[in-house]
């Protein structure tokens, strides 16, 4: 039997919360820009990345260990 990660699944999603929070965020800033196209550009890979790492974690949170 295995036991739930519950640290691990409240920081991925917290982790998510807070990436799509940045890149919000970020949304206001980029028209001030001297390049919008690459700043958007780095922007949301950034945020990709933290979200794809946040599902990995949730994933094993969910996984969980043997007990």
């Amino acid at each position: 039997m295995r036991q739930k990660n519950w640290r691990m699944i409240i920081v991925g999603f917290v982790l998510i919360i807070m990436s799509i929070g940045f890149f919000l965020f970020m949304l206001t800033i980029i028209p001030m820009s001297n390049d919008p196209a690459t700043m958007m550009r780095t922007v949301g890979t950034i945020s990709g990345g933290v979200i794809g790492i946040s599902i990995a974690m949730m994933i094993g949170g969910l996984i969980g260990k043997k007990i």
